[in-house]
């Protein structure tokens, strides 16, 4: 057991009433001193103690509430799913066993059928739950609109504008659609190369209707355990719900959306199961509101026809490589800000790089970047051009050696 310090001796006077008072000062001077000095320690051992007795009224507080917590029953999760003359029936997740309980009166105002609740041992609604959402769906939301418009993508004119139509508008000016008597495009699929700004246009399209940006893989949705996948589709368009108006962006929708085989397998069942959710929430059994869905693909050969259906998505849009007008229209925006030399030809530059996607035509104007500071220069010259175009062109031919069609 730990013992309180000892307290220190006070410090005694010797004083002699004979001796002069010039000494006498000195004595009482080296007196007052020892006393300070006393005093400087009680000081300090106060300031320990009341220290040491925060910290034990937090250790005590802390242990308390782990013994309030130790003592207090479990409760388990319920769904409620539905109201009796004589109370709730409720089922109990993991075992699924429905009981007939009893409702207090200040909960049944605010429960609905479907309703998740917490129950304790005797099968009583102790309190409402929140409405179950992925934590993986909500880390997908971007709650700002992206940084990006129309005006940093170029070469797809004809694309944006039939992307606009089919998604802005309907978020922008719904009651043009009313007064036409038509009901807005459910969805468009975007396939092409890849590189060409298909991922790029769907955020643009999210920043100019102020919607929020929810953007998933197709390969995050096949998951490992059964029922995963379905249920994360479905926690995704929730959540677009909830975020109205909202675009839900998939890429690589090829992951989960290839034709169906008859392979047996739990893998390809899963993946199958998770499609079946996504065309079910694409169907729009619920009213999706102001929720426009865009998807991506470089395999468009690869899709299951049932997804492609009108319905479903009632623009396919081809969004291809750029041609020579386009190239040079990428060039220029991916040079805005570069500090470039006029002898640069952006017209010859768009005629030597027949072929490259526009994520190929940023790589090029960052490699002749880099070669300028590699001379320790500021200006771009065209020259630096030339041996990025050389050097990106070799890149992209030995990519092509191991890409598999």
């Amino acid at each position: 057991m730990a013992h309180s310090p000892s307290v220190p001796d006070r410090p005694d006077l010797d004083l002699d009433p004979e001796m002069p008072e010039g000494e006498q000062l000195d004595v009482l001077k080296e007196h007052y001193v020892d006393l300070v000095r006393i005093n400087d320690q009680l000081e300090e051992r106060v300031d320990d103690a009341t220290d040491r007795r925060e910290t034990l009224y937090e250790r005590v507080d802390e242990l308390e509430r782990e013994n309030s917590t130790l003592k207090t029953a479990s409760l388990y999760i319920a769904t409620v799913e539905e109201f009796t003359d004589d109370g709730v029936v409720i089922k109990q997740h993991g075992s699924n066993q429905e009981v007939l309980t009893e409702l207090e009166p200040s909960l049944s105002e605010d429960l609905e059928a479907g309703d998740r609740v917490a129950v304790n041992d005797s099968f009583g609604v102790e309190t409402p739950l929140d409405v179950e959402t992925d934590a993986r769906a909500q880390a997908m939301a971007i709650e700002e609109s992206p940084d990006v418009s129309y005006s940093d993508i170029g070469g797809i004119e004809d694309q944006i504008r039939e992307v606009r139509e089919a998604v802005e508008d309907p978020l922008s000016d719904p009651e043009q659609f009313a007064e036409v008597g038509i009901e807005p495009p459910g969805g468009v699929l975007l396939h092409g190369p890849p590189g060409t700004g298909k991922t790029m246009l769907a955020k643009a399209v999210a920043n100019e209707t102020d919607a929020t940006f929810i953007k998933m893989a197709g390969s995050e949705l096949v998951q490992k355990f059964i029922g995963e996948g379905a249920r994360l589709v479905r926690d995704l368009f929730e959540l677009a719900r909830e975020h109205e108006p909202a675009i839900l962006f998939i890429d690589e929708i090829d992951a989960i959306a290839a034709t169906r085989t008859e392979s047996k397998t739990s893998g390809d069942a899963e993946v199958q199961r998770t499609m079946m959710q996504l065309l079910s929430e694409m169907d729009g059994f619920d009213e999706r509101g102001e929720v426009r869905i865009i998807a991506a693909t470089n395999r468009f050969d690869m899709l299951d026809r049932a997804i492609l259906r009108p319905g479903r998505f009632d623009r396919l849009i081809e969004v291809p490589e750029p041609n020579e007008d386009g190239r040079a229209r990428i060039l220029e925006i991916h040079t805005a800000e570069m500090n470039i030399a006029n002898s640069v030809d952006f017209d010859s530059l768009a005629e030597d790089t027949a072929g490259f996607s526009g994520a190929e035509l940023a790589s090029l104007c960052t490699e002749a970047g880099m070669f300028a500071i590699r001379d320790e220069r500021t200006e771009v010259l065209m020259e630096d051009f030339e041996e990025a175009l050389e050097k990106v062109a070799t890149e992209s031919e030995n990519d092509q050696r191991y890409y598999v069609y």
